[in-house]
């Protein structure tokens, strides 16, 4: 096994490429998977995550397609000859970046489409001319639908975290894409976890692969820590306030099990006084990508995040990963903590178990094949409420802000508005210009209930010119009187 890209069978272009990229020596999946891709053999490749598998196909991927590359600018020049799926917008966009980095010495173009953002700019990119196409299934059907995608030369199909693809529900997608590939073909499978449903999968796509498995399957990275502290439910997010700010962690990735759930513990923490913010499926591309950049340049402290968010991140040096949720797929919390312990770089993961978790906790301690280490947190053991001087404290916080308002009312001359102040203060007068519409519409005063057998007065009908009412006779008496 070679100790350098060179030695692989990478050519110069390529290993500048890497070099550049700080990288001298292969990894044992890179060192393994390289040579066999570059025979043209099919690859069953599986590995912990964090372990360069991107690297391990895109680098001979690029040097098989190079050979037949093209500088003109004729789109008719630059097929789609390789075909990329991934199962997440994340994965996809990093993906196409690291091809894209890999190959800027080559006379390949490359592009990536998903879901989530207009769909024109995709079209134009494709309608330029394409080598390497990076996707997700729903959004590339989405263009053979409108047929403004053509892959009838595709010569090199990689589907990356295959397993994540058949979890989230792609499989009918998948044979579709397959359906309207050459049948012949070099067919790539990488995943970070073997699954019983990946072999069936393989068995029907792959023809004599050559199998890469670099560690036992399923297996996490020996470059992180794990430590569960066991907590109530109630008091999650309070020991996870007390973790960031007592350890001074300045990059925290959070795991919650819903979007809802995810939204709200953002704020929370955000009021807590620690800049966060969410990613996941219901966000809008933009707000994906802008906290995303955000938490990697540092100006968010806590990403809260789905398993959207588990497959694809690459951050680099990501210290702490804490798993608020723990997930229902014990495979899942592999994907989770392979987000730090990258790039040999050793990392943190966390786990917040509830004894409403046990039951989840168990079947992730059976597939790790060992149990977890426990750590109670002085102060947050479980069945514990809080002690009274956190409660004093944020009754004081509360006051102090209260007074705050006060003093600057004085000063300004306006009423304090803070918390229930803001509920007791009189009401002043305003100009009828002034006023809103909402403020103008005033409850109409209520009839009283008339007496047994007496009936209400109807109203008088109002004047077609003057608008006013008519004078109409009393109901009691000879005098008139206007009708209200």
């Amino acid at each position: 096994m070679s100790d350098s890209f060179a030695g692989l069978g990478l050519s110069a272009e390529l290993t500048r490429a890497v070099s550049e990229q700080g990288y001298a020596h292969p990894t044992p999946v890179q060192a393994q998977a390289i040579p066999v891709i570059l025979s043209g053999r099919d690859v069953l490749a599986g590995a912990q995550t964090g372990t360069g598998k991107t690297a391990g196909f895109a680098l001979p991927l690029l040097q098989r397609l190079a050979l037949h590359g093209s500088t003109s600018t004729s789109p008719a020049r630059h097929p789609i000859r390789a075909l990329i799926l991934t199962p997440t917008r994340e994965l996809a966009a990093q993906v196409e970046e690291s091809v894209r980095t890999y190959g800027k010495y080559l006379p390949l173009r490359c592009a990536v489409i998903y879901g989530g953002i207009n769909i024109n700019p995709q079209i134009e990119a494709l309608r330029r001319g394409v080598d390497i196409l990076v996707a997700t299934p729903g959004r590339l059907l989405d263009h053979v639908q409108q047929k403004t995608v053509q892959l009838a030369h595709v010569q090199i199909l990689v589907l990356d975290e295959a397993d994540r693809m058949l979890d989230m529900g792609f499989i009918r997608d998948i044979r579709r894409i397959l359906a309207l590939l050459p049948a012949k073909r070099q067919n790539l499978l990488f995943s970070a976890t073997f699954s019983n449903e990946i072999r069936d999968l393989a068995d029907s796509l792959l023809h004599d692969p050559a199998q890469v498995e670099v560690a036992r399957r399923n297996a996490e990275s020996e470059l992180v820590s794990q430590r569960v502290h066991p907590v109530d439910q109630a008091r999650k997010r309070e020991l996870l306030a007390h973790l960031v700010g007592s350890g001074n962690w300045q990059q925290v990735l959070v795991f919650c099990r819903t979007k809802h759930g995810a939204n709200r513990l953002a704020q929370q923490l955000s009021r807590d006084g620690l800049e966060a913010d969410a990613i996941h499926g219901n966000k809008s591309q933009p707000q994906r990508v802008r906290a995303l950049k955000g938490f990697k340049d540092g100006v968010v402290r806590v990403l809260v995040a789905t398993d959207v968010a588990s497959r694809g991140l690459d951050i680099e040096e990501l210290p702490h990963v804490v798993n608020f949720d723990l997930p229902h797929v014990p495979e899942d919390y592999v994907h989770r903590i392979g987000r730090t312990g990258r790039a040999g770089i050793s990392g943190e993961a966390i786990s917040l178990v509830s004894p409403e978790d046990q039951s989840l906790l168990a079947p992730i301690e059976k597939l790790l094949g060992r149990r977890l280490e426990r750590h109670t947190v002085p102060g947050f053991e479980p069945g514990k409420a809080a002690p009274a001087a956190q409660v004093a404290v944020r009754t004081t916080s509360t006051a102090e802000r209260r007074d705050g308002a006060r003093r600057r009312a004085r000063v300004s001359g306006s009423p304090a508005r803070i918390g229930a102040d803001a509920g007791r203060r009189k009401r002043t007068k305003q100009p009828s210009s002034d006023r809103r519409a909402s403020d103008t519409r005033e409850r109409a005063p209520q009839r009283s209930k008339p007496a047994r057998g007496q009936q209400h007065p109807r109203p008088a009908p109002r004047d077609p010119v003057g608008g006013k009412r008519k004078q109409v006779p009393a109901l009691l008496g000879g005098s008139t009187r206007s009708a209200e």
